[in-house]
């Protein structure tokens, strides 16, 4: 039994946790850093039957060996030197991904997830509407470029809103990354939305907070972790911006029966085996769902919450009586559709 990791060289902290609870059940994991290929891992790929295998360093896999598929990260051809022709280095980074996507898409057996199926539900706008269709709540939530459409949405909302990103964004001053959180919109913002014609944003509008929520769907089984973010200052609005600070806070959380089954039909609508949810609970008892990572982190659950949902997916990976099953193979139907490019820009 051989799991085949698919991540980044920079992947120090979950993907090492699950090699090695892997490894304890007695399986062989080979992890394939994407970032380092095509410089330094060699791939042979033979999509017509013949043998197919991939080398990094002293170790090589023979792909027919591979009983199930881990996909964490996709950064082929990031290590392609930049001093290259800018028009020869795409082509060269665009195959590189082509090429791995290839061979991910064409081994026959268990992916959690399959690329497609993690491409397609990290769409922030569909997960809202497909958790609204299984029952969840979910806040009231608008993009757009056009100012008066906001100011009509704050006036909905009694003028209490907030603005994020759908896409993951930072700045980078210095050569530190300055990562842009969910933020509050104030009436300054309301009266001045220059530049919204530049960049459409989302805005939703608060929930008050008692507690946050993580949980964490691994397979059958769904660990959840609270996370009292009011009490510091700075994380009020996003958790992350303390995340460090108050990483040792988070505590093991009971998540009501009846949340569980519509999140759990929330995955089944996505074909997927792994997800982390982000909830909000009001004070007055409402859990709202704000969105969902398919290929979030989950290494702190299991060191601060003493969740074991490291120990979990690795038997999701080699233990067929833990994974999900779907009405439909969860390959079929999950091809590029509009909006989804055949591999990520360089």
């Amino acid at each position: 039994m051989t799991v085949l990791v698919i991540t980044q060289s920079d992947d120090v902290q979950t993907a090492p946790g699950v090699i090695d609870a892997i490894r304890a059940r007695g399986a062989r994991a080979f992890r394939l850093d994407t970032d380092r290929f095509p410089r330094e891992v060699v791939v042979r790929h033979r999509p017509d039957g013949g043998p197919s295998s991939v080398t990094d360093g002293a170790d090589t896999l023979d792909l027919a060996e591979v009983t199930a598929v881990w996909y964490r990260r996709m950064q082929a051809g990031r290590g392609v030197p930049k001093t290259m022709d800018e028009q020869f280095r795409r082509a060269s980074v665009l195959e590189a991904r082509a090429s791995m996507l290839g061979l991910m898409a064409s081994l026959p057996v268990f992916h959690m997830d399959h690329y497609w199926a993690v491409r397609r539900a990290s769409n922030k706008a569909l997960q809202l509407e497909v958790a609204r269709s299984v029952g969840l709540e979910v806040p009231r939530t608008l993009t757009t470029n056009d100012p008066d459409a906001v100011r009509a949405f704050a006036g909905e909302c009694g003028g209490d809103i907030i603005t994020k990103m759908l896409a993951s964004f930072a700045i980078f001053e210095d050569d530190q990354e300055l990562v842009v959180f969910t933020n509050p919109v104030s009436q300054a913002d309301l009266d001045d939305m220059t530049g919204l014609d530049l960049c459409p944003m989302t805005f939703q509008e608060r929930i008050p907070k008692q507690l946050e929520l993580r949980a964490t769907v691994v397979g059958k089984e769904v660990f959840t972790a609270s996370i009292d973010s009011p009490r510091v200052e700075g994380a009020a609005h996003d958790w992350r911006r303390e995340g460090r600070t108050m990483v040792y806070d988070w505590k093991a959380y009971d998540l009501p029966a009846d949340t569980r089954e519509r999140l759990l039909a929330l995955m089944d609508r996505f074909q997927l085996n792994y997800g982390a949810a982000d909830f909000i609970l009001s004070p007055e008892g409402r859990l709202v769902f704000l969105e969902m990572n398919p290929v979030g982190e989950f290494f702190w659950i299991d060191k601060v919450a003493g969740l074991p949902a490291l120990e979990h997916a690795a038997r999701v990976l080699t233990d067929p009586d833990a994974r999900r099953a779907f009405s439909e193979p969860a390959h079929e139907g999950l091809r590029p559709g509009a909006g989804m490019a055949a591999a990520d820009p360089p």
